[in-house]
């Protein structure tokens, strides 16, 4: 009787799969907004609507960066590289959006001049910690071009 239950549960055991390790990284839900030449752009303003509803939210904007030139001491197991971040030129920033659905959205964006930029963007759900680690987010990202016009990235 030992051995068959000892049998069922190496069997039972051999179907699981792998293990996935998962970590607990969180996920704001919101929109980005990245602006690569911000030629006159100190301030954003957004808003997001859908279903009849809108939200807008003052987009703090802040310096863009990128990895620099890669430096490494040595080759061999015990050796190190390391990057600096160096500045793009650009700005970026993140909207809060709670209740933000991953269903079409219509955005406006209002720079310094006061004007309209709109485009219409579908959040998706972020895999942040992994494939079969769940879904989190819904996020979008939205570029603003040099006459400030929005597309999505």
């Amino acid at each position: 009787m030992r051995y068959v239950l000892g049998l069922a549960l190496l069997v039972t055991a051999g179907c699981s799969g792998p293990e996935i390790a998962c970590t607990a990284i969180g996920v704001p839900i919101g929109i980005s907004l990245s602006i690569p030449a911000p030629e006159g752009i100190s301030k954003a303003a957004l808003e997001a609507c859908w279903r009849g509803q809108c939200v807008t939210r003052d987009v703090g904007l802040f310096p863009e960066t990128s990895a620099g030139a890669t430096t490494c001491t040595g080759t061999g197991p015990d050796s190190s590289c390391g990057t600096s971040m160096v500045p793009t030129g650009g700005l970026h920033g993140f909207a809060d959006i709670p209740g933000l659905p991953a269903e079409p959205v219509r955005v406006t964006v209002r720079f310094d001049d006061g004007k309209p930029h709109s485009v219409e963007v579908t959040p998706a759900f972020v895999e942040a910690n992994g494939p079969g680690c769940g879904k989190d987010g819904p996020q979008a990202q939205l570029v603003a071009g040099p006459d400030h016009e929005l597309r999505v990235r």
